[in-house]
């Protein structure tokens, strides 16, 4: 068992956002959060990397209880978060990023390889600033690029389609088709998108705050669509 959350509850402004969630993560697993609008997924993951601490309830990470540590403890740990913006460092290189990613010492060449198994042309991009003159696409592409070279036990992402056109995204699929060759370890998922929930292990359907399905792709899609078409029916019949 990599993660457990035991009954973690969440409450800003008076509203309750997370209610008793108990989940359990095994290692080596890519996880999808899916769910509507305000169901609490992003501060799901933002109480697994130690960005909200929860009003109540443990989380349990490799064995550990880091309910009360630091993000930079967590990371530490082997947690790596990647926000739906990547951020931009004026007057940083790619190459400066990679570096301060692997907390080692790489060649050009080396880092040159990871960009490669992003999808991007290592000659072009090594040199480069990470700043406004990269697209969204591109950003994501080279903060995954950091990310496999942290070698964390659990990456998390958080709607990584968010701010990419559609061929970025599509292109960007291909990265996550191959997420188990590039991260050795666990990754954690917030998306909307089909294609992405399709290539998940397993997916965890949030509403309300609560945990209200976990399964496959096909089987929580499924039931969802059946779901939707009820409700439009019953709503029809009550008009």
């Amino acid at each position: 068992m990599l993660l457990e959350l035991q009954d973690i509850c969440f409450e800003r402004d008076g509203k309750k956002i997370l209610k008793n969630i108990n989940l359990e993560i095994d290692l080596e697993k890519f996880i999808a959060i899916t769910g509507p609008n305000g169901s609490g997924k992003s501060t799901l993951v933002k109480i697994i990397m130690g960005i909200e601490k929860p009003d109540s309830g443990k989380i349990i990470f490799d064995g550990k209880d880091i309910t009360n540590l630091s993000i930079n403890e967590r990371a530490n740990l082997g947690i790596s978060f990647a926000f739906q913006q990547p951020v931009k460092f004026k007057g940083i290189t790619v190459y400066d990023l990679l570096k301060m990613a692997g907390r080692k010492r790489i060649s050009k060449k080396e880092a040159c390889e990871v960009l490669s198994k992003v999808g991007l042309c290592a000659k072009e991009y090594v040199d480069r600033e990470v700043n406004g003159s990269l697209s969204g696409g591109e950003l994501k592409r080279i903060e995954i690029a950091t990310v496999v070279l942290r070698g964390a036990k659990l990456t998390i992402f958080d709607e990584p389609e968010a701010g990419i056109d559609l061929w970025s995204f599509n292109n960007l699929i291909e990265v996550f088709e191959n997420m188990r060759e590039l991260i050795k370890g666990t990754t954690l998922i917030i998306s909307h998108q089909e294609r992405i929930l399709n290539i998940a292990d397993e997916v965890i359907l949030l509403k309300s705050g609560k945990i209200v399905n976990r399964g496959s792709s096909k089987d929580i899609l499924e039931k969802e669509l059946i779901n939707r078409k009820c409700c439009k029916v019953n709503k029809c019949s009550n008009n």
